[in-house]
């Protein structure tokens, strides 16, 4: 089995580093890679007869669009770098659609960066390579192609973008502008390119595959409604999205256009992020600005001259189906529901994001809970991004063993330990391949991880001692008893490195594992526990509500204390958006479903509430009374629609890769909900329908694939399925359809079926 895996392990290495590479990285001789450079390279070639596939290489620091034959091909290609802290990402496109007998022209335009950032790792030097091996075809990078700076692109000036920012507010002078440079009637010629380096030579170094798609380009649309407020021109769009802006005016020459979003202007983290602006030449003319933003505004600042003929917007963003879904009886939930899905999309791209305007950072403790949405929200061509985050926290690891985030970038270095534990433990790594089955990536990660858990070591009371390194950071807000916040997040990645050991066959290392999830168990429950909380003797602040959480949903805490747990969670409410999750959770794990939902609205009502907004906030609220640093898309809040979709609605694996589906609701006191997940196996549907007399559980599940379903006990008399009895006064009684199922459950009544469609019914007392 480790051969085969080894081996699978090779192959995937040669599909990123065996190619055959002959193309150069090239640029111009008068490029000196200044911060924010844009460079036009353009290529004409002669083909015979063209192929069914043309598979072109393409990497560029740091991004590229590409043209063939006046078709526009690629729409923002390139990933920020990078896969590790040397090498750079590659993009594949089969060119063959847009390829001709005869005559061909290619025109890419680049942009270079030139900044470290928290999402990028500038290699210092502007470059684009383009290499296609294919039958009778061989298009190459080198001093064939032709190379000059594309001097229409500048820097607008101050304020600049802070600075975890790599990208520069974009400033296009039409007077500057090569008209039709990408077009086949080019009559002008540009300077021959320089050969920088052959591919795989410094600063770019070995290139792997793009493990992403590229993006979903939506085309140019219409804003919902445009309106004039003196010299601005105010355009709506239907949610906060990531956009491109378009312009089409009549104008004199030399007049300035801005253009910036209310992220920008008004919610922008307490911080600057991107705008851009546009010089027009003479006449009638267009543009669309190729620096994405974000928001729920659009704002044109038009000088009085500037007569304007047309705008719209290009929504662009991560490819993959919004396919999971969620409706109940209870319209908050259902706005909750939705607002979690935008927040989730709009920070998706690269990489997880924790906000797309202040940052656009991979801080992984939020990519753990976004991680989680997607599998229950979006199609599984997400999965994906949640495979780059972890491949690339672990191959980030420093020399001394230590996992820091946010990475890819290039001026961030610091360790939050909370935030590593929580994503190599079971919440990250582990519930990746419970929701993928994806054994060859866990294998890559393990290593890493288990390296990494060697620098916590015992203190004498039987947990893990503090390391006071990088950023020790809990949460946001006060009340944190920061000592068993990270070791409950501890024993969390051991728990994780439990599964996996087992899962990988390492039977040594699990039996380590468990043994040191029982003592350390035993001696938290022993030290911390004060009979009515979770308590560090040396913290003296109100009881943390996130610690006993943790404790909750990692196990730690046992039945016996949930009464008392419950009572916390009524009382204290200290945790922010990003750690309300857990709260939500342990609080459905333990049962109170009620209670859960009822503390849930409470805390949420704020932002879900709010007309404005379509995407859930960092902080509880803004404005007057919010928190002024605080963005209002962040990636951590939408956690509640994990729990609605995994526990209202009761869907969850049972084993890795959707082997075995549990369909377990827990309605409380919602009449009715139903949910759809687009897992790896296929669509799983579940809902509910609960009257006085007893509750109708509809449920769909792939073919063939066991499914646990779970019937709530509530005075229950009888349960019948598909209309034949299964259950009675307290029995189970045999048929064709079900079987029984045992577990620890107390407040289910649970079966066994093959996958398909079934109608549980039962009826009360």
């Amino acid at each position: 089995m480790k051969f085969i895996v080894t081996l699978l392990l090779c192959l995937v290495s040669l599909s990123s580093f065996g190619y055959d590479w002959k193309a150069y990285w090239i640029s111009t001789d008068a490029c000196q890679s200044e911060p924010n450079t844009w460079l036009s390279y353009r290529k004409t070639v002669h083909i015979v007869q063209v192929p069914d596939e043309a598979i072109a290489r393409i990497a560029a620091d740091s991004k590229y669009w590409l043209w063939i034959n006046d078709n526009l091909v690629v729409f923002e290609g390139g990933l920020k770098r990078g896969p590790n802290p040397e090498d750079t990402y590659y993009d594949e496109v089969d060119i063959a659609p847009y390829l001709k007998a005869g005559s061909n022209t290619i025109a890419a335009l680049v942009w270079y960066f030139g900044k470290q950032g928290f999402s990028h790792n500038s290699s210092g030097k502007a470059g684009f390579l383009f290499d296609c091996q294919t039958s009778g075809i061989e298009i190459i990078s080198d001093n064939s192609w032709t190379c000059c700076i594309n001097e229409a692109y500048s820097t607008c000036s101050g304020p600049k973008p802070n600075f975890r920012l790599s990208e520069s507010s974009i400033l296009y002078d039409a007077r500057k502008e090569m008209e039709g440079w990408v077009t086949q009637s080019f009559k002008s010629s540009f300077p021959g390119a320089s050969k920088l380096q052959k591919a795989g030579g410094a600063p770019w170094n070995k290139l792997v595959k793009r493990p992403i798609p590229l993006w979903k380009d939506f085309g140019l649309k219409n804003y919902v409604k445009s309106y004039k407020s003196k010299d601005t021109l105010i355009c709506v769009l239907p949610y906060n999205a990531q956009f491109t802006p378009y312009i089409k005016i009549k104008s004199p020459e030399g007049c300035r256009i801005v253009m910036g979003t209310d992220n920008y202007y008004y919610y922008n983290g307490a911080t600057e992020n991107l705008r851009a602006e546009y010089i027009t030449k003479a006449g009638i003319q267009e543009y669309e600005s190729l620096g994405w933003m974000n928001g729920h505004r659009m704002y044109y600042f038009i000088p009085e001259e500037v007569e304007v003929l047309d705008v719209k917007y290009r929504e662009t963003g991560y490819d993959c189906d919004l396919a999971g879904s969620f409706y109940s009886s209870d319209a908050f939930l259902n706005q909750l529901w939705r607002k979690s899905l935008r927040t989730l999309y709009v920070t998706m791209r690269d990489t997880y994001m924790d906000c797309p305007e202040r940052e656009r950072a991979q801080w992984t403790g939020d990519a753990v809970n976004e991680s989680g949405e997607s599998f229950y929200a979006l199609s599984p061509s997400s999965h994906a991004l949640t495979k780059k985050w972890l491949c690339e926290i672990i191959d980030w690891q420093q020399d001394d063993g230590s996992i820091f985030a946010p990475v890819p970038a290039g001026n961030w270095r610091l360790e939050l330990p909370g935030q590593t534990l929580a994503s190599v433990g079971y919440y990250g790594a582990w519930n990746y391949y419970l929701h993928t089955g994806d054994k060859i990536t866990l294998h890559h990660l393990y290593p890493a991880i288990k390296r990494y858990m060697e620098l916590w070591k015992e203190n004498e009371t039987g947990v893990v001692s503090f390391r006071n390194v990088g950023w020790v950071w809990g949460d946001w807000g006060s009340e944190r008893d920061m000592f068993l916040l990270i070791n409950v997040w501890y024993y969390l990645a051991l728990k994780g490195m439990y599964q996996m050991a087992l899962e990988l066959g390492y039977t040594n290392d699990a039996d380590s594992y468990i043994r040191r999830m029982t003592s350390f168990k035993n001696a938290f429950n022993t030290h911390y526990w004060t009979g009515i909380a979770y308590r560090d003797s040396s913290y003296k602040g109100k009881t943390d509500d996130r610690v006993q959480a943790l404790a909750v949903v990692a196990g730690l805490a046992d039945k016996d204390k949930y009464e008392a747990l419950l009572n916390i969670f009524k009382t204290e409410k200290h945790s922010s958006p990003y750690m309300e999750k857990y709260v939500f959770e342990a609080m459905m794990m333990m049962g109170y479903e009620v209670e859960a939902l009822a503390r849930h609205k409470e805390r949420m009502k704020y932002m879900v509430e709010d007309p404005y907004f379509s995407t859930l906030f960092e902080h509880w609220n803004i404005g007057i009374e919010g928190y002024a640093a605080g963005t209002v898309n962040h990636a951590w809040t939408g956690g509640g629609l994990t729990i609605l979709s995994q526990y209202l609605c009761g869907i969850a694996p049972l084993k890795p890769g959707y082997e075995q589906i549990a369909i377990v609701p827990q309605p409380g006191n919602i009449r009715q909900a139903k949910a759809e997940v687009a897992s790896v196996k296929g669509m799983i549907k579940s809902s509910f329908v609960q009257e006085e007399k007893g509750i109708t559980i509809d449920v769909k599940t792939p073919a063939d694939i066991p499914t646990v379903v779970g019937v709530p006990i509530n005075n229950t008399k009888e349960i019948r399925v598909n209309g034949t009895l299964i259950w009675k006064q307290g029995a189970y009684r045999i048929n064709r359809v079900a079987l029984a199922y045992e577990d620890d459950s107390q407040t289910h009544i649970k079966f066994l079926v093959r996958g398909g469609n079934y109608m549980f019914q039962s009826i009360n007392h």
